[in-house]
Order: C-alpha cells, then sequence, then structure tokens
C-alpha cells in the first residue's frame, strides 16, 4: 500500500508539469520539432557553402572519421536502455531509467579513454588517416556527450516537452556552425577545428538539457530513483542490451562503413566528398524524420496500448512518402549541378555521389521511423536480423567498389542493396500491424507517375548541357508548383500550417 500511494504521488508530481497542458495532437508535436531541427539544419546549409570554402574536403574527410568512431562507440553509452524510457506506464520506473542510462554513459566514457590509447596506431593504420591521430583522444568526449543527450531526449519526448528539445537543437545548431565558421576565417582550416566545434556545441547541448531536467524534474528524481528500483529496471527491459545494443552496433557500424572503407581504399578527400554528398541526401530524414521518429514512438506507444496502432502506422506512412519520395527523387537529378554552384567546381564529386544515393536515401527516409515498432511490439529478435544484413550487404558492396578502385562503383552497390534491403523491412513492419504491401504500393504510385516528367525534364536538360542555373532553376520550379498542391490538397499540411499561424 505505501508503494502505491509513493508511486502516486510521483505521478501526481509529473501530471503538474505534462498532464495538465492540452494536447496539441501528432502534427502540433512534430511541428514543435521539426521548427527547431528546421531552422538547425537551414543555418547549417545557408553555412556550408561558406564551410566548403574554408575547409579542404580532406578537413571534412577528417572530421567525418571522428564522427564515425564516436558513434560506433557511443551505441554501448547507454546499452540501449534509453529506448526503454519511454515504455513504463508509471513515470517512476522511466526516471530509473534515466539513472541507469547516464550511470552506464559514465562508465563507458571512461572505458573509451582507455581503449582508444590501446587501438590508437592500429587504427590510424588502418584507415590510412594519420591526420587522424591528434583528435582521438577526444572520442570519450563525443561518447559521454552523445549518451546524455539522447537520454535526456527521451525523458523530454516521455513527458511531451517537444518545444524544448527544439531549443537545444537550435542552440546547438548555432554554436557548432558560428564556432566552425571563426576558427575557418582565422586560419584553423583542419579538421581539428570542424571536431572542436561540434564538440563544444554537443557540451552546450548536454548542460542545457542536463539543467532543464533538474530544475523541472528534481523532485521526482530524489523520490523515485534507487539501487533497488534501478536493477528492477535493468532485469524488466533486458532485451534492449541483449538485443536491441547489437542490432543498434550493426545497424551503426553499417552507417560508418562507408567513411571507414572509403579512407581505407581511397582517401580522407573521398571521405570528405561523401560526407558533404551524404549530409545533404539525408536533409529530408533531419528535418522532419528524426522529428516524426521521436513523436511516433511516443504516439505508437498509446496506441499499441489503445488498440490504435495500424491506423497511426497508414496515416505516418503516407506523411512520410508525401514529404520524402518528391524532393529525394528531385535530388537524383540535379545533385552535380546542384553542387558546383552552390559549393564550387571541386565538389562536384560530392554531387554525384549524391544522385547516386538519393533513391536509397527515400526507402531509409521511410523506414527508419517505422523501424521503432520492432521496440513497441518487443520484436527486438528481428530487428538484429534485419541489422546484420545491412551490415553484411553494405560491407560486400563498398569492398568489391573497393577492391576494384571505383568509388561511384561501390556507392552504387551500396545504393542498390540498400534499397533492396530497406524496401523489404517496410513490407514486413506494415504487415507486423495488418496493412498488406498492395496498399503499400497504392500510396506510393501516385508520388511515382507525378515523378516521372519532372525526370525526364531534367534528363533532357542535362542531355543538352543546358546551363546548370537553368537546370537548378527548373528545379525549383517544380518543387515550387510541389509544395503548392501539398498545402491545397493535403489535410495533413493544412493543420501544420494553422498550428503555424496561432
Amino acid at each position: 500500500m505505501e508503494n502505491n500511494n509513493r508511486r502516486s504521488d510521483l505521478d501526481s508530481g509529473v501530471s503538474k508539469n505534462t498532464k495538465s497542458k492540452k494536447t496539441t495532437g501528432f502534427a502540433g508535436d512534430v511541428l514543435k520539432l521539426v521548427s527547431g531541427t528546421t531552422f538547425a539544419q537551414a543555418l547549417g546549409i545557408l553555412a556550408a557553402p561558406i564551410l566548403s570554402r574554408l575547409f579542404a574536403p580532406e578537413a571534412f574527410g577528417v572530421a567525418a572519421l571522428f564522427s564515425s568512431v564516436v558513434a560506433v562507440i557511443a551505441v554501448f553509452a547507454t546499452m540501449r536502455y534509453e529506448r526503454a524510457i519511454m515504455l513504463p506506464a508509471d513515470d517512476a520506473d522511466a526516471a530509473n531509467l534515466v539513472g541507469v542510462s547516464l550511470g552506464i554513459t559514465l562508465v563507458v566514457s571512461l572505458l573509451t579513454v582507455l581503449l582508444i590509447r590501446w587501438v590508437q596506431y592500429p587504427l590510424l593504420r588502418i584507415l590510412n588517416a594519420p591526420d587522424l591521430a591528434p583528435y582521438l583522444p577526444l572520442t570519450a568526449l563525443g561518447v559521454f556527450f552523445a549518451g546524455s543527450i539522447i537520454t535526456f531526449n527521451y525523458w523530454l519526448s516521455r513527458l511531451k516537452r517537444f518545444g524544448r528539445m527544439s531549443v537545444v537543437k537550435v542552440s546547438n545548431s548555432v554554436i557548432t556552425t558560428s564556432t566552425t565558421i571563426t576558427l575557418g576565417s582565422v586560419g584553423y582550416n583542419s579538421g581539428g577545428a570542424m571536431i572542436s566545434s561540434r564538440l563544444v556545441g554537443q557540451a552546450v547541448a548536454t548542460g542545457v538539457l542536463g539543467w532543464y531536467v533538474w530544475r523541472n524534474d528534481w523532485n521526482l528524481f530524489r523520490r523515485a530513483v534507487s539501487r533497488k528500483s534501478m536493477l528492477a529496471n535493468i532485469r524488466r527491459y533486458r532485451k534492449f542490451p541483449l538485443y536491441t545494443t547489437w542490432a543498434t552496433l550493426l545497424n551503426t557500424a553499417s552507417w560508418q562503413l562507408p567513411a571507414f572503407l572509403l579512407s581505407a581504399y581511397f582517401s580522407t578527400e573521398v571521405v570528405g566528398f561523401y560526407s558533404l554528398g551524404f549530409r545533404i541526401v539525408q536533409l529530408p530524414m533531419s528535418l522532419i524524420g528524426r522529428s516524426i521518429s521521436q513523436v511516433f514512438f511516443q504516439r505508437a506507444s498509446e496506441a499499441n496500448n489503445k488498440g490504435s496502432l495500424t491506423a497511426l502506422v497508414d496515416s505516418t506512412f503516407r506523411k512520410l512518402t508525401l514529404f520524402g519520395l518528391f524532393p529525394m527523387l528531385l535530388l537524383s537529378f540535379i545533385g552535380a549541378d546542384l553542387f558546383s554552384v552552390f559549393f564550387g567546381e571541386r565538389w562536384r564529386e560530392a554531387g554525384v555521389y549524391l544522385q547516386i544515393l538519393s533513391p536509397w536515401a527515400f526507402v531509409w527516409f521511410i523506414s527508419s521511423p517505422l523501424s521503432i515498432l520492432s521496440s513497441v511490439l518487443e520484436k527486438q529478435e528481428f530487428g538484429l536480423i534485419i541489422n546484420g544484413l545491412i551490415f553484411v550487404t553494405r560491407l560486400i558492396s563498398l569492398v568489391i567498389g573497393g577492391m576494384m578502385g571505383n568509388v561511384r562503383l561501390a556507392l552504387t552497390l551500396f545504393s542498390v542493396s540498400g534499397i533492396l534491403v530497406y524496401g523489404y523491412l517496410v513490407i514486413w513492419l506494415m504487415n507486423l500491424v495488418g496493412i498488406h504491401w498492395r496498399h503499400i504500393f497504392k500510396v506510393l504510385l501516385p508520388q511515382l507517375l507525378l515523378i516521372i516528367p519532372v525526370g525526364a525534364t531534367m534528363v533532357y536538360l542535362q542531355f543538352v548541357n543546358a546551363n546548370p542555373l537553368l537546370v537548378l532553376g527548373s528545379a525549383v520550379l517544380f518543387g515550387f508548383f510541389y509544395v503548392v498542391g501539398l498545402v491545397v490538397f493535403v489535410p495533413e499540411i493544412q493543420d501544420v500550417i494553422r498550428l503555424m499561424l496561432r
């Protein structure tokens, strides 16, 4: 009885912060995250033409390699317990999972210091990247910031404090971008300047998130968190470290394979081309995909308990298709011209990489938010299998291209294999909630028919060697008409606009 009363008190404490607020709905929650993400990404894109002239492709490559090393180790930072934060019905259990995640993050960060000292020199030889040597000791900081930020974000997502998350994203982007430009402008044009700027931005984001959670939820954590409760939740959600951690490791390692193998087989310059190309190709995911993912996880957990998961998944799939298919396929026609105009002629090769990767990026854009269903439905075993398949197909694709000395072949095989594997993942996930593959095709068909005349026009302009500005102008015009069509004919877009105008 005493325990039940204690939990009731804890729940009421959280309700004062969250449950009394009027729910704005799925579109409103996504908008809160998208607004901050859009500003952050817009700032990054506006700064990209400046950065591409201040920093050489080799500097981008070194920074990308550092981020890849951090990303792989950071998988273990929380042992994926942060994903379980969304699941308990009781906020007290969720608070204990926050404590578990942060504790593991601290331990893993300290162990990273020893790991880097042990593997530093063989790693540099394998990657063919001696310029990375001075910055590897900073890896532990990157791991600590990554684990802390993702833990705080899941806690705020649980409590539907999406606006706070948006503010932190903006702050991180502003600090990182301004610091990078400042360092580059005064002559610090190495990859180290880019690495240092990112760490400064992440440090500020970690501090702001931690302060906000401490200010608003300290009483809850003080009363709820205990070693006994933490151990109980560690056992309750043991599938996350047992399955999700290894699935995430395979997924993360497969994402970082291009940077690692392109460096090993080619050079850091090629990695720099790839990193900028990939940065642009993932824009739809960065702008709205991750925001939809965070809101979808929270909504899916609720919908699964209420028996309305199928409708939510179908609605989310339609939104992702509307937002992603047309712009991603349009990029596949204009990438080289886009990069040569905005980033300088020496970056044209990065634009070619963008064109190769764009069709795959759309399928990834669709599958990434939906893949959260494996956690909601506790099907982590399949996540491990599919991520293993992704890793193997990417490894084979990149090794074949590397052994043949052809980076474009490597990325083409990477793209094709990704379309097949992620396409299968989407079909499996949709079928899991009762949506047949024919319905998926029915949703995609109108968008595919729409892109045919647009693609034909773009191909013709490039075939006759039209001025790149004409090609880009035509693409902008097509994009404008597409956006107008969305605003006029899609009720969800109208809902978002009404929310923005409030």
